[in-house]
């Protein structure tokens, strides 16, 4: 004897009680759901700056001090963080794969990854 199967359909709530707030509660349809972010520029012509006291900071006037954390050191071929730096052509490199590039380049290759640091010397 073969059981009946009986069709029917599968309705499903609206909403799910196992949640909190539905999406379709929160974000209505046609509406954003993100957060929206504004340009400073955006945030300059919002506020009145200009009503402010002079002393008193905010985004126009704000200065800062020099960081007492050293700069990062990058390396000149790779552009990953250089714990290494060669003596002889005064490149940073980054592994010893990288070191053996550096010294097979030419004199002018070296002289023109120093000059995009802007530390262009001569070398002997």
């Amino acid at each position: 004897m073969e059981a009946e199967v009986v069709e029917g359909e599968l309705v499903l709530p609206t909403k799910m009680s196992f949640k909190k707030i539905q999406m379709y509660e929160k974000y209505p349809k046609g509406q954003a759901r993100g957060r929206h972010w504004k340009h400073l520029k955006q945030i300059i012509q919002a506020e009145n700056y200009h009503n402010y006291p002079p002393h008193e900071p905010n985004y126009v006037n704000i200065e800062s001090t020099l960081s007492m954390h050293p700069c990062k050191r990058i390396c000149d071929i790779t552009g990953y963080e250089a714990p290494y730096f060669d003596p002889r052509t005064n490149l940073r490199y980054a592994n010893a794969d990288v070191f053996k590039l550096i010294r097979s380049l030419p004199n002018e290759y070296v002289q023109s990854y120093l000059a995009l640091r802007n530390a262009a010397v001569v070398l002997k």
